[in-house]
């Protein structure tokens, strides 16, 4: 019976693919709803209509770049994606600002534009796989689709030899990226924004 249990799970859990561009809207949709909790997402855009709004194009900036180039990886029908941008590939600085401007109330702007530039400091000097963004929609939490979902680059990385590189927005997700190789290299604290915990992945050596 348990037999029978395990394979039915199996059958059942959402497939892990490369995401297709048709699916952005719905990869943004689910993403807004991951990190409706975060502290530091929450901290920029703290009210619901202003998370609603503007998460989606904040996510689109940051992380974006990566459905263009086929770097995002997605499970099921867009429940939960990975945004992982290319050693080459970097976050849309301009559309990042724009979102900064019209979404963050005026008094807390400074201190947005502080916190990226100190993330943007904290970056390894090497050439690196770089996830901005992952999320899975709360009611998909909990069933192992992060770690699915995060395998496949870190599976690259371990082949090329690449670093991976993020930045821990939430501590309740330290333990999925640790339980996957990366380690704490610092803290950012800058004003009143919640601590943000840079994690560095050196490649695996494969048997």
């Amino acid at each position: 019976m348990m037999a029978l249990n395990a394979l039915s799970q199996l059958e059942s859990a959402p497939r892990i693919e490369p995401a297709e561009p048709r699916e952005t809207q719905r990869i943004l949709s689910a993403l807004t709803l991951a990190f409706a909790a975060d502290p530091a997402v929450r901290w920029m855009f703290p009210d619901p209509e202003q998370h609603l709004r503007f998460f989606p194009e904040f996510a689109r900036a940051f992380g974006g770049a990566a459905l263009g180039r086929h770097t995002a990886w997605v499970a099921g029908e867009g429940i939960g994606a990975a945004l992982w941008l290319a050693p080459d590939t970097h976050p849309d600085e301009a559309a990042l600002a724009a979102v900064v401007e019209q979404g963050v109330v005026p008094r807390q702007r400074d201190e947005v534009f502080a916190v990226f530039e100190e993330m943007g400091k904290r970056h390894p000097a090497q050439p690196h796989w770089y996830l901005p963004l992952i999320g899975v929609e709360p009611t998909w939490q909990g069933r192992g689709l992060g770690s699915a979902l995060l395998r496949p680059i870190l599976a690259l990385c371990d082949a090329t030899g690449r670093l991976a590189y993020l930045e821990s927005t939430n501590p309740k997700n330290r333990p999925l990226y640790e339980r996957h190789g990366f380690e704490a290299i610092g803290e950012i604290r800058v004003g009143s924004c919640p601590p943000i915990v840079p994690m560095l992945r050196r490649p695996r050596s494969i048997a």
